[in-house]
């Protein structure tokens, strides 16, 4: 007869526990090193608050001035520099608000819109480069995480498109 498994002490726990916040640290150099190697593909043409503003607005469609500095966290000023910037460099268009007139409307152009699509398909092949190396079943356990990890972390649904490219945030 085996005797009960004996339960596992606080110390052994808190080991492990460590070890799985270093794994996950260990991975997450690694998205890290991928999400920089795609704003390298792009940071030519663009700085990283640009391209924060291109990307949001690629992903949520037409905004106001306002609604991109508040969610970038960002002072109205600094928001409508960068965005005159954009404008001027041919990647961002300022239109009258489609429901309000008195309002304007921040889309991409066509420049912006091929810049932000550059920096999804660089890091999306970079990531499948990476997937590859694993069985199919490490894939659907590997996703299965992230889901979880995601969800856990408050992170909005997988639909939210802003959220693969970049956070809401700071």
């Amino acid at each position: 007869m085996s005797a009960p498994p004996r339960p596992s002490s606080p110390r052994r726990s808190r080991k492990k526990f460590d070890r799985q916040v270093d794994a996950v640290m260990w991975a997450s150099r690694a998205l890290v090193g991928i999400a920089a190697a795609s704003v390298a593909e792009v940071e030519d043409r663009v700085s990283i608050p640009q391209l924060r503003v291109l990307v949001l607005v690629g992903t949520r469609g037409p905004l106001s001035l306002a609604v991109v500095a508040d969610e970038l966290g960002v002072d109205p000023s600094n928001a409508s520099r960068t965005v005159d910037k954009l404008i001027k460099a041919g990647l961002l268009d300022r239109r009258d608000a489609p429901d309000d007139r008195r309002k304007l409307a921040l889309t991409l152009t066509s420049s912006g819109a091929d810049l932000v699509q550059t920096l999804s398909d660089h890091r999306r092949d970079a990531i499948a480069a990476v997937l590859k190396r694993l069985t199919a079943a490490q894939r659907d356990d590997l996703a299965a995480a992230f889901d979880t990890f995601a969800v856990a972390s408050g992170e909005p649904t997988v639909d939210d498109a802003l959220t693969l490219l970049w956070p809401i945030h700071p």
